[in-house]
């Protein structure tokens, strides 16, 4: 009994060391190249490895037979069904790690925030695409480890086109989201981090799967929308080609409003906030009324969130300078 016990914790002992020194090598990989981070992803696959390490010398060692002579083909199934589960993972995981390498890589040698959300988004879907590809294709591998699988395996192909149009029609509307997310991962309509509005409802895109998108709403509520929204109905995106926006306020003032007074602290105050991004701005009177003018404040803004605050802000400012320094500025209601 005591050689089974020995070989087990060799093998253990064997997977642990070649885990340990992977590690280092992958570590010490990444102290020389800080600016390469597919050597740290890397080292998030020890663990699968030493999983399929492990099994693979379970297998290949006489242990299994020996220590289970009565059930020798029973137990090498299971430690078999388990080496290719932790290939499988593996593979995810190495794949996981190149594409964030891809992605680390592509943001030092572009500025362009645009460019970057939509190649973020791109390699999201493919990593998920990626993903579902190999967990397939690791349990079909799984199921063809029994024997009854390939034997029911020519009637499954035979009638393979028929449950292929139930299952298709069973599941269009998923395959549609399916090939939605496809469309836009590719077609560059919404990426990661545009500001959206459908619906009425106004937020800011948070993830892309391939089934469905969500929205982070102003309130932190999330909103999940169907992707197939997204190709089949009109929608606003605010930022699909510039993250920056033009901000405007408008004000109902009286007919002795000091336009040039104002226009000068709209000027004063834009160059004193940081949500101006330096761009443009302008205040104009855009209409009257026999009671009042209607002057219209607009200045631009990185991106929507600072578009926003920049709005509330100037309205405020612009009506407390009035109130303090011109209040016959202020609309009354005249009664005679």
């Amino acid at each position: 009994m005591l050689w089974p016990l020995a070989s087990l914790l060799t093998a253990v002992l064997a997977t642990l060391l070649a885990g340990w020194l992977v590690d280092q090598i992958l570590q010490r990989l990444a102290a020389r190249h800080p600016n390469s981070p597919v050597w740290e992803s890397l080292r998030r696959c020890r663990i699968p490895l030493q999983l399929s390490l492990l099994t693979a010398i379970l297998l290949a060692s006489p242990f299994l037979r020996r220590v289970f002579p009565s059930q020798d083909g029973v137990v090498r199934h299971t430690v078999l069904l388990a080496l290719i589960a932790s290939l499988g993972w593996l593979t995810v995981r190495v794949l996981t790690a190149a594409l964030e390498a891809v992605f680390a890589r592509y943001q030092t040698v572009t500025e362009d925030a645009s460019r970057i959300q939509r190649v973020e988004t791109q390699l999201g879907l493919v990593r998920r695409v990626g993903s579902a590809v190999i967990w397939v294709v690791t349990v079909g591998t799984l199921l063809l480890t029994y024997d009854a699988m390939r034997t029911v395996g020519a009637s499954l192909l035979a009638s393979a086109g028929l449950i292929g149009i139930v299952a298709g029609i069973a599941a269009q509307s998923a395959l549609g989201n399916f090939f939605a997310g496809l469309q836009i991962a590719f077609s560059d309509t919404v990426r990661i981090g545009d500001t959206v509005v459908l619906e009425g409802q106004q937020g800011t895109v948070e993830e892309i799967t391939l089934s469905y998108l969500v929205l982070r709403l102003w309130d932190y509520r999330r909103l999940v929308v169907p992707v197939s929204y997204f190709v089949s109905k009109p929608f606003e995106n605010w930022t699909r080609r510039d993250p920056g926006l033009l901000a405007w306020v408008l004000l109902h003032l009286d007919h002795r409003t000091p336009i040039d007074a104002l226009r000068a602290e709209l000027e004063r105050f834009l160059a004193t906030t940081d949500l101006w991004d330096g761009q443009e701005w302008s205040l104009t009177v855009t209409d009257t009324t026999p009671s009042t003018i209607v002057v219209r404040a607009m200045m631009t803004a990185r991106d929507p969130d600072a578009a926003a605050t920049l709005k509330l802000a100037t309205r405020e400012h612009l009506l407390a300078h009035l109130g303090t320094h011109h209040p016959e500025s202020l609309p009354r209601i005249r009664t005679t």
